[in-house]
């Protein structure tokens, strides 16, 4: 005969289902400190993002010092005057000067010494460069980003290219909606707001690869609106600078990128997009140099055959509310091939 479970062995029951459930949350949590972090705050490159890692740095040991001292009296007065049986009543305070005036002065106080330095972190990033900066406009499109370099007359896309250890002077606006220019491990978040312009200025001080993300919500595609900022050393900035300053080079007679050339000529694409010498549109990405992007979409996808002719056939199936429409009439399989092969060309 198999005895019931009793109350005990209920309890034992609850009790390890219990654990192993407080184990499962306690590895989840854990797993989201796992990284990699490509936009964290917390590893800056540049003399713009030590200074709010600094003063981040600052505020975070003063909220520890208050919160251990809130605490401390707070088990202090738990143990000290707990209840105990026998006791008296305890009996009702009337109020206490000095510690009332203490109370108030302590956390005047701290509020002065974290407000000097949060003024002064604001007027050191408040966007002025030396006048030798390099200066790049920014313009946030849904969902998309353009850089122009008026100085150095070069229009691009995504991808902004800056050089190491020198000033940079960036002026943020929109085309369409506010958006929000934020690059976490270069500089803080700038809006970029139409008919208004909002300046950050930051000295990178490491070659490398940044991403950043559109911080302002802008619409269904907004979490698809990334960013990336390639910091080169002087001379491949400088090679970068040449490259994109010249026309794209001209196809070889009866290759299969004079094919796409001819195909793009002829399509709905010359209405949106610029390429040197080709065609003038302006609504979207400037194509000039595409075939040097690593990415397209904004981030979204490798510049890789498989995924540009998935977005040249139908990009709102691969980004939601993408204004780049179907292609009407559809593009044959060897119509899009030739313009994949005519647009990764063009370095």
């Amino acid at each position: 005969m198999v005895r019931p479970k009793g109350k005990s062995d209920l309890g034992t029951v609850d009790a390890v289902t219990r654990c192993r459930l407080w184990l499962t949350t306690a590895a989840l949590a854990l797993a989201g400190c796992a990284g990699p972090f490509p936009q964290s705050t917390l590893r800056p490159r540049s003399d713009y993002g030590r200074a709010i890692d600094h003063l981040f740095t600052d505020i975070f040991w003063w909220a520890v010092i208050v919160f251990v001292l809130v605490e401390a009296l707070l088990l202090i007065a738990l143990v000290r005057f707990r209840h105990r049986e026998g006791r008296p009543a305890p009996k009702p305070a009337r109020g206490n000067t000095a510690l009332e005036i203490g109370w108030t002065l302590a956390p005047a106080v701290i509020l002065v010494l974290v407000a000097v330095p949060t003024m002064r972190t604001i007027l050191a990033t408040a966007g002025d460069a030396p006048s030798d900066a390099l200066k790049v406009e920014v313009i946030g499109h849904q969902w998309w980003w353009e850089y122009k370099y008026p100085n150095l007359g070069i229009v691009t896309a995504n991808e902004m290219h800056v050089p190491v250890a020198k000033p940079v002077q960036v002026s943020i606006t929109s085309a369409d909606v506010i958006h929000s220019f934020w690059v976490p491990r270069l500089a803080g978040k700038r809006d970029a707001t139409p008919g208004h312009v909002t300046r950050m200025a930051f000295r990178a001080d490491s070659v490398g690869e940044y991403s950043g993300q559109c911080a302002e919500f802008c619409g269904v595609s907004h979490a698809n609106m990334g960013l990336r900022v390639l910091v080169d050393s002087d001379s491949a900035f400088e090679r970068w600078v040449k490259t994109e300053q010249g026309g794209p080079e001209a196809p070889a007679p009866a290759s299969p990128v004079e094919r796409g050339k001819a195909v793009y000529s002829r399509s709905a694409c010359l209405a949106c997009h610029t390429i040197q010498g080709v065609s003038p549109g302006v609504m979207g990405p400037n194509l000039t140099h595409f075939g040097s992007n690593t990415t397209i979409a904004a981030g979204m996808f490798a510049n890789d055959p498989a995924h540009l002719a998935a977005w040249i056939a139908d990009a709102p199936s691969l980004k939601p509310g993408s204004l780049m429409p179907r292609m009407q009439p559809p593009l044959s399989d060897a119509e899009v091939a030739a313009i994949v092969a005519y647009l990764q060309s063009l370095k």
